[in-house]
């Protein structure tokens, strides 16, 4: 079954589609769950892919079961976010990528795609680098996302998404930040928003609450990034190519 179903039919241009799958850091996750929340999003579709988890998930005070995946919507800034309840298994993150793909092109979006990249944490804040395909350049100049300083690849279904978009020269951007390998990091995620994601959407976020809530944000992410050390190899992930040069 392949099929995303819409649940509010909002109107949107052209829009922005921020991907938050879990992975390295939970930076995706985090990032899109503040945009969600930020921005006051519809639940706008859910996500009906073969490869998804089997599987009803439920929020705290609401009796309304969903898809462990969901797509949010902000029409004042023509802003989609895609958030995730669950990690996708490595055998089925093609079979979800070419379900998602199908659909931008019908939806007719620009996809932003997010990474972390393992970094111990030190002093400095965390750089972010980016990377496109088709004529997604474009978008990382305007919003002045530094180049990659080595080689690497984009595992898990960001990369098999992304690996998509290349085949089909579909225009897009990964976003690569560097992040904590062992837990939630905020700090990445608020990085991502300001730096990355805001300038490419042309939104305002406020991120000052990622910092301020770090150590309630980690707590409540912890148990689904036990999950993802655990399984990494199911982990939206950036990681040095430098073995193999």
């Amino acid at each position: 079954m392949t099929r995303i179903s819409v649940v509010d039919d909002v109107s949107l241009s052209n829009p922005t589609l921020v991907e938050g799958f879990p992975g390295v850091g939970l930076v995706g996750k985090i990032s899109t769950d503040h945009l969600i929340d930020a921005h006051e999003m519809t639940h706008y579709a859910n996500v009906h892919c073969d490869g998804l988890p089997p599987v009803a998930v439920y929020r705290e005070s609401e009796t309304a079961a969903t898809t462990p995946v969901r797509l949010y919507a902000d029409p004042e800034n023509d802003l989609v976010a895609l958030r995730s309840d669950v990690p996708v298994k490595p055998g089925a993150a093609t079979e979800v990528a070419t379900c998602l793909g199908s659909w931008f092109d019908e939806v007719d979006l620009f996809p932003v795609f997010l990474s972390g990249l393992g970094r111990e944490k030190d002093d400095s804040p965390p750089d972010l680098y980016g990377i496109a395909t088709g004529d997604g350049d474009e978008a990382l100049a305007r919003a002045e996302v530094e180049d990659p300083p080595e080689a690497g690849l984009v595992s898990g279904p960001t990369g098999a998404m992304l690996a998509a978009a290349l085949e089909d020269d579909r225009d897009a951007v990964g976003l690569v930040v560097e992040s904590d390998p062992q837990f939630p990091d905020p700090e990445a995620a608020r990085v991502l928003i300001r730096d990355g994601i805001d300038p490419i959407a042309g939104a305002e976020t406020p991120t000052d609450g990622l910092v301020d809530q770090a150590t309630e944000i980690r707590s409540a992410k912890r148990q689904l990034a036990e999950r993802m050390r655990q399984a990494t190899e199911e982990s939206s992930q950036a990681e040095p190519l430098k073995m193999f040069q």
